[in-house]
């Protein structure tokens, strides 16, 4: 019986080991979960140098450190609720038996030492308990500098709904009014560079492991073959993962890397984040404020970081040989993320607006397609969208835009390796557990600003959500009021908002000019035109109500789903609504576009088209030879 204890006791410590690295087990075929853009922050957090403990929620009596709801609805993340969805994600992916989960940057808000810890907790726990390995890519909102930046928060929530302020200086910020809150000071909000980031997440993906049967950098003098442990340590410190970039030049680090965990798969991470040192930086290489932040992605790779093309070659060109399964993964896009349709946002709203700056150039497919890359997961943007391209050499590459937890509609991406091919799952995180466990405090913050007077107040119907994929829809309508309708034309966006649809499907009638001004101005129609409206509408078998039912702002809302979540939103603004737009669109075509106002309402139509008829992004398989893409039905 003592011997048969042993035994027992052996076996336990033994898997708990194996569990605790975490990255030597896998089912067959092998899956791997990716989740983008967590930008996780303690809610719970205990700061290291000061006594301060948040705001107590009446609710349950715990101490929370949250931003207000205010500033998460003129944001483009949710910076609180993604906390339940990260827990909520983890374990989804448990009860599915994943055991390889890709983080493909902005894992935290801005890198503070305080959440970067969160996560570091949150992620041990799962490797430890369920042997799940973690390997992650840096994105802009993790070192936001590459050096670590003195910084802070205005929009915390304090006591009785108002703003608390938390800095890690204290000449960072000065108080305007008697009535703020005591500025709370702590070395914790400061956003960490390269360094202190890589150095605590250590154990997921930026060094080298005993129990990695492969790791290599950019950096690295080893070969495959002559692999040892040892002197991959040596080369893996960041003083030796640095490039040149500039005029002078400043050396910045790179930590980008390859990791095989387990035989025969190489997970490939690409730290496409580039920061521009600044005309000071001559004279200030290591201050944090001397460059620009990190945004634009491989734009910026292909002038600033090419030196990461000819490595990717090499071992694009290694797998193969060596017969391994490259997941290549970074925080940016390397294909328009549009759906094609960027060149008419361009001419519609304008070549600033809707993040416009970030669409990777062409060249970067092109390039990484043509050094053999097939398949690229990657984040950044918030939405759930698949670009693809062919070169004129014939060389294919598909990018997975991971959707983002903290945004509309949160999910997390599942690729599936198969022999020929990779099967690609999205998981919609309608339900997560507690994730209405702040809105008492939220309540208090509304009351406080209500009494304060407030012009543009939020609406408190979102404290009503009755599941995680309500509340992130309700954010997305809050941010379109607050911050995105500030993107479209005056006159498009108020001859929008005076219509319905039967006013839409009218305009897209006329075929002159004049006829269309007096129309916008007074409703009014040929007898030609309702004659052909009236035709049309007898041909798509459309009652004129349904067309009356919706209106401009319902067709502005369904255009920022179908940015957001690609075909993911199809259920939220349903089949009807859908082929009323492709109507629309259809009728707009042989319209004669030469008014300017009728020109833009045609391009909104063309692009919410290019929105709703992109490539598979819910559930689809990408074939690794001919890179065809093709829907799996659910």
């Amino acid at each position: 019986m003592m011997i048969f204890n042993r035994i027992t006791l052996l076996s336990i410590i033994l898997a708990a080991a194996i569990s605790h690295l975490g990255c030597t087990q896998h089912n067959d075929p092998l899956s791997i979960a990716f989740l983008a853009d967590i930008h996780l922050q303690d809610i719970y957090a205990q700061w290291g140098d000061t006594d301060y403990r948040g705001i107590k929620n009446p609710a349950n009596g715990k101490y929370n450190t949250i931003r207000t709801m205010d500033a998460q609805l003129h944001s483009t993340r949710i910076f609180n609720e993604n906390y339940f969805a990260f827990i909520a994600a983890l374990d989804d992916i448990v009860s599915r038996k994943i055991k390889y989960v890709v983080m493909p940057g902005d894992f935290s808000d801005d890198g503070q030492p305080i959440n970067i810890r969160a996560l570091k907790r949150i992620l041990e726990e799962y490797r430890t308990k369920h042997g799940i390995c973690f390997l992650m890519a840096t994105g802009n909102h993790d070192p936001v500098r590459p050096f670590n930046l003195p910084a802070g928060k205005t929009d915390f929530m304090g006591l009785g709904g108002k703003e608390q302020v938390i800095m890690s200086q204290a000449d960072l910020y000065n108080s305007s009014s008697m009535d703020d809150l005591p500025v709370v000071i702590t070395s914790d909000i400061q956003k960490s560079g390269y360094r202190d980031i890589t150095n605590e997440l250590a154990d997921f993906g930026f060094f080298p492991k005993s129990s990695d049967l492969y790791w290599a950098s950019p950096y690295s003098s080893y070969s495959y073959e002559d692999y040892d442990f040892d002197l991959a340590k040596q080369e893996a410190v960041l003083d030796v993962r640095q490039y040149t970039i500039g005029a002078q030049p400043f050396r910045i680090p790179d930590v980008s890397y390859l990791s095989e965990p387990i035989e025969g798969v190489w997970f490939l991470s690409i730290d496409a984040n580039v920061y521009v040192p600044k005309q000071q930086a001559i004279n200030a290489p290591h201050d944090p404020n001397s460059y620009e932040g990190a945004s634009t992605g491989f734009n910026n790779v292909m002038h600033h970081k090419s030196h990461l093309i000819p490595w990717i070659k090499e071992v694009i060109k290694n797998a193969k040989r060596l017969d391994k399964t490259l997941i290549p993964f970074s925080h940016y896009p390397m294909i328009d993320f549009n759906d094609d349709a960027t060149a008419d946002i361009a001419q519609v709203l304008g070549e600033n607006k809707l993040q416009l700056h970030r669409v990777p150039s062409e060249i970067v497919a092109q390039t990484f397609a043509d050094a053999g890359l097939k398949v690229h997961f990657g984040g950044h943007m918030h939405i759930n969208d698949t670009g693809e391209r062919t070169t004129e050499q014939g060389n294919h590459l598909t990018n997975v835009q991971v959707p983002s937890l903290a945004a509309y509609i949160p999910g997390y991406k599942i690729a599936t390796i198969h022999t020929d091919r990779f099967e690609v799952e999205t998981v919609k995180l309608d339900k997560v557990p507690r994730f209405d466990e702040l809105f008492p405090l939220y309540q208090m913050e509304h009351d406080y600003l209500q009494s304060q007077n407030r012009k543009k107040l939020w609406n408190d119907e979102i404290l009503k959500s009755k599941s995680y994929h309500e509340y992130t829809e309700w954010h997305l309508k809050e941010l379109i009021r607050f911050r995105f309708m500030q993107d479209w034309p005056k006159d498009l966006k108020d001859q929008l908002l005076s219509m319905n649809g039967l006013d839409l499907l009218r305009a897209t009638l006329i075929q002159h000019a004049s006829e269309f001004d007096d129309f916008v101005s007074s409703r009014n129609l040929s007898e030609e035109s309702i004659q052909r409206y009236d035709s049309l509408i007898r041909n798509q078998s459309i009652i004129p109500a349904q067309l009356e039912a919706w209106t401009g702002y319902d067709l502005i809302l369904d255009f920022y789903r179908l940015r957001s979540a690609d075909e993911l939103a199809f259920m939220d603004i349903g089949q009807n609504r859908l082929a009323q737009y492709e109507l629309l669109y259809s009728t707009s075509i042989i319209t004669d576009p030469r008014h300017p106002l009728q020109k833009s309402i045609h391009g909104i139509l063309r692009i919410l088209h290019s929105f709703a008829h992109g490539a598979p992004a819910d559930h689809f398989n990408i074939d690794l030879k001919t890179g065809v893409l093709s829907r799996v039905d659910n």
